[in-house]
């Protein structure tokens, strides 16, 4: 009977922090857009700089970042991948905007690949 006791105080606790999660969730504004002649509807690129990259070299890409959703806080997370997934981002088509220094795009689960946008000239 008092493993049942224990058992029920952490599913309460683990459920207390699961509606805290959701609360922040919830309370977390939705992204922030800027509308440009070029382009329909671009998201700020501060969405992404709130994340942790880390430097990565590659043969093919050169020099490149990952953002780890391990190594990241949820509420910054969540918003970046969300706008990446939603939009199809890929390595061939990947996510910038006007004034962007980075162009963003996704491979594998829970992860945000970045590589720094060549300047046009």
């Amino acid at each position: 009977m008092e493993g049942l006791f224990e058992l029920l105080v952490k599913l309460r606790d683990s459920f207390l922090e699961a509606a805290e999660a959701l609360n922040k969730y919830v309370e977390t504004p939705m992204p922030q857009f800027v509308s440009d002649e070029k382009q329909a509807a671009a998201v700020i690129e501060e969405i992404f700089l709130n994340l942790k990259f880390e430097p990565q070299q590659g043969v093919k890409l050169g020099t490149y970042e990952i953002a780890f959703e391990s190594r990241n806080l949820a509420d910054k997370w969540r918003p970046a991948y969300a706008i990446l997934r939603n939009s199809n981002s890929t390595i061939k088509e990947r996510c910038h905007g006007d004034g962007y220094v980075y162009a963003y795009w996704l491979y594998g689960e829970g992860k945000i690949y970045r590589q720094k946008l060549t300047p046009r000239r």
